[in-house]
């Protein structure tokens, strides 16, 4: 495991940006997105996929919206790598906002399980 990255299949760049400065540019709406995103956000890149959404969507919630996919997906590749086939949540496809509540629905209508059950 190298820096705070954790186990992820996340590329290590070297990077000559002060990201606390552009993290201060970005808009309210993607600073309050970023606090509660799961994965370790370059503020420069969510910047490039909020835009891209934005003009796709041409609002600001769905555009949001897009972003929680987005993070979804990249988690949802992840999740084989990093917790391997036996973890609850490989064996479906998420559906927006199922990683982060309480009980994670798929899309096959089976429910994920966390932990051990008794």
């Amino acid at each position: 495991m190298r820096g705070n990255r954790g186990n992820t299949s996340l590329k290590l760049k070297r990077r000559n940006e002060d990201p606390m400065q552009e993290y201060d540019r970005l808009p309210t709406e993607l600073r309050v997105w970023l606090v509660n995103a799961i994965l370790p956000w370059r503020p420069k890149s969510v910047r490039r996929a909020y835009q891209e959404a934005l003009i796709r969507t041409g609002d600001q919630t769905k555009a949001l919206q897009e972003l929680d996919k987005l993070q979804e997906r990249l988690i949802a590749r992840d999740i084989p790598k990093v917790w391997g086939g036996a973890y609850p949540l490989a064996k479906c496809e998420p559906l927006v906002g199922s990683l982060t509540s309480a009980e994670p629905k798929c899309r096959d209508g089976g429910r994920a399980v966390y932990g051990s059950t008794k």
